[in-house]
């Protein structure tokens, strides 16, 4: 599998050891957002089971349903880059990915540094 340039940077920017953020934004082709969404929810399912993962919003642009932004934070780039980019559950997504694209992923990192949450039970 090949690492997004982005992801690659991140490695060498702070410590590998610091939480990092990913803002991944996704643009598919008119008609493949069920597909799109057939691969990724298993894999949002089993990372919320890792143990450097701390979070991940999926969502949708309300006016062009085909583009979505995946909003992720793990407690450590090393086990990202390292661990958690090649997990078996992934593959199918990496696999099908580029097929469901109109274009290239933008992916971009962040560095945390606040969290504020509040509970909303409509989620």
């Amino acid at each position: 599998m090949k690492l997004d340039s982005t992801l690659r940077s991140a490695v060498t920017q702070g410590s590998p050891r610091d939480p990092v953020t990913f803002v991944v934004t996704i643009g598919l082709k008119p008609g493949c957002e069920e597909a799109f969404l057939d691969l990724l929810t298993p894999v949002l399912d089993a990372m919320r089971h890792e143990t450097s993962f701390i979070n991940a919003v999926l969502h949708q642009d309300p006016e062009d349903p085909t583009r979505f932004m995946i909003y992720e934070t793990w407690s450590d780039l090393d086990d990202v880059v390292e661990v958690q980019m090649h997990r078996d559950y992934r593959m199918a997504y990496w696999e099908h990915l580029s097929d469901l694209l109109r274009e290239p992923r933008q992916v971009q990192t962040w560095k945390p540094m606040r969290r504020d949450f509040a509970f909303f039970a409509g989620w």
